[in-house]
C-alpha cells in the first residue's frame, strides 16, 4: 500500500442522540451534523450552520493534504481524459418537420450550445445556415454550478423553453425565449422539476411545481407572459410516497403524467390540445403493478408488469374506454425475457429487451405483426434508442459502444433493414480497440445463483500475473449498469487495471426476479454477491487480496459501507461516492424529501419491525465496528437532496471512532454540487482523476510514462 502522510485526522465532537423504534434504541452520536435547516442549505449554501461548515472544510483540508503525493498524478490524469476529449463536439441533427435540431460543444466549452438548421429539399440539414437558439456557456458564467434541465421547441418552431438549475439543488427555474426577436424571458417559475410538455397551440406550458421539502408535487399549465401564481393546478399528487413526472406520447397528441413510487404506477393523460387539458387517467395505481405508455391511433400502447408478467409484456387499450377487460395483447409475457423499454412509431413498433444481461433491439411491423430482431456480437455492450422527434418514419436511430469499442450511432431502415452509421465516438489522442479485450465471466454466488461480471482490460497486460482490479458495483432500484465505453477508465487500464462490473442483484440484468432478490428483505444478497465476485476473481487468478478497489455511488455507495462491515480484509481500498449510508436514520425520517418513496424499496422502519431489524442489521453506519478498514474516499455534495452531505460526513466520523486502526478515512465535500458533482464537461474529470489516484495509490501502482 501507497504511503500515507502522518496528519491527525479531524475529530467530530460526539452529541448522542437516542433514537426508539418498535422497543428498540439506537445511538446516533453525530446528529449535530444535520442541519435544521437544510432546505435551505441545499438552496441557499450560504446559510449552513458556521459549526457544519468549518467541520466539512477541515475534512475538506484534511483530504487534500493527505492526498497531496498524487496531485501530479491527478494532472496527468485529467490530461489524458481531455486528451480522449474531442474538443469541439456535435451530436447528429435530428429532423422536426422544416428544421433538423442538434447540440453541440464549442471548443473547451463545459455546457452545450443549441442550434437547428433548415431542411433542404433533398431531406438533409442545411449546415451552412445555422441558428443559435441556447448557449448554455453564456448562461452559466454567472454561477458557480450550473446544470441544465430540459430544452425543448415549441411545435410550432416559433419558441424555445428551458429550465435550469444554478445550485445543484434540483430545484429548477423555467425560462423561455421567441425565436423570431431572441428575446429571452424568464416564466418566475423558480421551484420546478426539470421537465416540460408543450401544449400544441405553442403558447403554453406544462411543468411540475415542487414544494419545500423538494417533493414534486403538482403539474401546472402556464401560459406564457402571465404571472405563474395563477397557473391552472392540473393534478395534484397527495402521497409524499409517489415521485411525479411529465413525459408525451410519441405522436406528441397526449401529455403523460406519471405517478410512481420504486414498485406502483399510475398514469393520466392530457390532450395537448389548449381546450382539452383536463387530465384523464388512463392506468390507476395498483400496488406492485407498473406501466408506461404511448399512443397510436386512439389507443394506447403500455409496458406493464399486470397479469403477473414479472419481465413484463406489452398490451393495447382504448383511449377513449381505457378498461383492461378490452386490452389487446402485442407482446406476450416471456419469462427471463425483460423488457426494457418500447417506442412507438406510426408504422412500427419497437421494444428493448434484455436476456442473460445483454441487450437487443425487436422491431415489429404493425400493419402484419411480423417482427426482425437487431442483434450484436460483442462479449458486453450497451444499447439504447436515441429518440427522435418524427413519428412517421420508418428510420430507427440507436447507439452501441462496448467498454472497449466507442459509441457508434446508426439509422436503421425499418423497412429495407438497411443500416447507415451517423458518427463514431472520435478519440483524438488515439484508440485500438484491439488493444483491449471485453469479457463476460460469471461468478457463483452463496445460493448457486450466477452473477455476470464485466471485464476489461489490456491485451498486452503480462499473463498469469495477478493485476488490480477497480471492481464497480450499484445493485439497486432495479437500474442495470451498462456495459459502455468511457474513454476515462482508459487511464486506470492502461496502467495495468482490470476494470470490472459486477452487475449483482438488486439490478435487472437477469430480469425482474434478479431485482427482486436483491430489495428489502433480501438486500444482503446485494453485498454477498459483491463480495462473490471479488473472491471469484481472486480463485481465477485475475487478481489477488488486497489489490481489488471497491468503487460505488449513491445506493451504490450503501454497498461499499455495507461490504466494507462484512469483509473489509478483501479489498485494498473503497471509493464511494455520495454514499447513503446512514439507512436506518434516513428512512426513519420522513421529512426528507425521498423517504416516503423510498419505502417501497428498502422497506419502513417506522411502521415494520421487520424492516427496522432488516435495515439496522446491514445500515453501513450502524454496523461499524472496531475492525482494519482499508483506505475509503468518500465525497459529498452540499446542496443533494437525494443524499444528505450528513450521511457521508457521520460515516467518515465514526469510522474514525470505532475503528482507529484502519484507514485513513478521507472525505471530500463539495460545498457548491449536488448528488451529481461538479457540473460541465470538464469539470468532473477532477473527481474522476482524484479517485483514480487513489486507486492507484492505496495498491502502489504508478503511473509508467510510456503508456501516458
Amino acid at each position: 500500500m501507497g504511503k500515507w502522510p502522518q496528519i491527525t485526522p479531524p475529530k467530530a465532537r460526539k452529541s448522542p442522540v437516542l433514537h426508539h423504534r418498535h422497543g428498540q434504541s439506537f445511538t446516533d452520536n453525530y446528529h449535530w451534523l444535520r442541519d435544521n435547516n437544510w432546505p435551505e442549505v441545499v438552496r441557499n449554501p450560504k446559510t449552513l450552520s458556521t459549526e457544519i461548515r468549518e467541520h466539512l472544510l477541515t475534512e475538506n483540508n484534511y483530504t487534500e493534504k493527505m492526498l497531496a503525493g498524487t496531485t501530479i498524478l491527478v494532472q496527468q490524469l485529467v490530461d489524458e481524459m481531455k486528451g480522449r476529449m474531442t474538443d469541439k463536439l456535435q451530436q447528429v441533427p435530428a429532423r422536426d418537420g422544416n428544421w433538423f435540431y442538434n447540440s453541440k460543444y464549442l471548443s473547451g466549452s463545459e455546457h452545450p450550445q443549441f442550434v437547428r438548421y433548415p431542411a433542404l429539399n433533398d431531406q438533409k440539414a442545411d449546415l451552412n445556415n445555422e441558428q443559435i437558439l441556447l448557449d448554455c456557456n453564456s448562461r452559466s458564467k454567472e454561477s458557480e454550478f450550473y446544470q441544465l434541465g430540459e430544452f425543448t421547441h415549441s411545435p410550432d418552431h416559433s419558441k424555445i423553453a428551458w429550465s435550469e438549475d444554478v445550485k445543484g439543488s434540483e430545484f429548477f427555474e423555467i425560462f423561455t425565449c421567441d425565436l423570431a426577436t431572441s428575446e429571452i424571458s424568464s416564466t418566475g417559475i423558480c421551484t420546478a422539476s426539470d421537465d416540460l410538455v408543450w401544449l400544441s397551440d405553442s403558447s403554453s406550458l406544462l411543468w411540475i411545481w415542487r414544494d419545500e421539502n423538494s417533493r414534486p408535487k403538482q403539474v401546472r399549465l402556464h401560459i406564457l407572459g402571465t404571472d405563474p401564481a395563477t397557473d391552472q393546478v392540473l393534478y395534484t399528487e397527495d402521497d409524499n410516497g409517489f415521485f411525479l413526472g411529465l413525459d408525451q406520447t410519441s405522436d406528441h397528441k397526449y401529455a403523460l403524467i406519471n405517478c410512481n413510487d420504486h414498485q406502483t404506477s399510475e398514469i393520466w393523460t392530457i390532450d395537448l390540445a389548449p381546450t382539452k387539458t383536463k387530465p384523464n387517467c388512463l392506468w390507476p395505481r395498483r400496488i406492485a403493478i407498473e406501466a408506461s405508455a404511448d399512443h397510436l391511433d386512439g389507443k394506447f400502447t403500455l409496458l406493464t408488469n399486470d397479469d403477473d408478467a414479472k419481465d413484463f409484456q406489452v398490451i393495447r387499450i382504448s383511449a377513449s374506454d381505457p378498461c383492461r377487460d378490452k386490452q389487446e395483447t402485442l407482446v406476450p409475457h416471456n419469462p427471463g425475457i425483460l423488457i426494457l423499454g418500447q417506442q412507438q412509431f406510426s408504422k412500427f413498433h419497437v421494444r428493448i429487451e434484455r436476456e442473460n444481461a445483454l441487450p437487443r433491439i425487436i422491431i415489429r411491423q404493425e400493419e402484419n405483426g411480423t417482427e426482425q430482431h437487431l442483434k450484436f456480437d460483442d462479449a458486453a455492450y450497451a444499447l439504447g434508442l436515441e429518440g427522435g422527434f418524427e413519428f412517421d418514419t420508418d428510420i430507427l436511430r440507436f447507439a452501441i459502444s462496448s467498454p472497449s469499442r466507442p459509441q457508434e450511432i446508426y439509422d436503421y431502415n425499418m423497412r429495407s433493414h438497411s443500416r447507415k452509421i451517423l458518427q463514431q465516438q472520435q478519440i483524438p489522442s488515439g484508440h485500438n480497440t484491439d488493444d483491449y479485450e471485453v469479457k463476460r465471466i460469471y461468478a457463483p454466488a452463496n445460493d448457486g445463483q450466477m452473477i455476470p461480471v464485466t471485464l476489461l482490460s489490456r491485451r498486452d497486460a503480462q499473463p498469469d500475473t495477478a493485476k488490480p482490479v477497480l471492481l464497480y458495483g450499484y445493485g439497486a432500484y432495479g437500474y442495470s449498469i451498462p456495459a459502455s465505453f468511457s474513454s476515462n477508465r482508459l487511464s486506470l487500464v492502461d496502467r495495468g487495471f482490470v476494470f470490472a462490473i459486477a452487475h449483482i442483484r438488486g439490478g435487472k440484468e437477469k430480469g425482474f426476479s434478479w431485482y427482486e432478490k436483491g430489495r428489502r428483505e433480501h438486500k444482503k444478497n446485494s453485498f454477498t454477491d459483491f463480495i462473490n465476485v471479488a473472491e471469484h476473481l481472486i480463485d481465477q487468478g485475475i487478481t489477488q487480496q488486497g489489490k481489488i478497489i471497491a468503487q460505488g455511488g449513491s445506493a451504490g455507495g450503501l454497498l461499499m459501507g455495507a461490504v466494507a462491515n462484512l469483509r473489509p480484509d478483501l479489498f485494498a481500498g473503497f471509493i464511494a461516492q455520495v454514499p447513503f449510508v446512514d439507512v436506518l436514520n434516513t428512512m426513519s425520517d420522513e421529512t426528507l424529501p425521498l423517504t416516503p418513496p423510498e419505502w417501497p424499496e428498502w422497506g419502513n422502519p417506522v411502521a415494520s419491525f421487520s424492516d427496522y431489524q432488516t435495515i439496522a442489521n446491514y445500515c453501513p453506519i450502524t454496523n461499524v465496528s472496531d475492525l482494519d478498514y482499508p483506505p475509503i474516499l468518500a465525497t459529498a455534495g452540499l446542496c443533494d437532496t437525494r443524499v444528505t452531505w450528513w450521511e457521508p460526513a457521520k460515516w467518515i466520523a465514526a469510522l474514525r471512532d470505532k475503528a482507529p486502526k484502519g484507514g485513513p478515512y478521507l472525505l471530500k465535500t463539495e460545498m457548491s454540487a449536488g448528488h451529481g458533482g461538479a457540473s460541465g464537461r470538464y469539470a468532473g474529470l477532477q473527481e474522476i482523476a482524484e479517485a483514480q489516484a487513489f486507486s492507484l495509490h492505496v495498491v502502489k501502482e504508478q503511473p509508467n510514462s510510456t503508456q501516458l
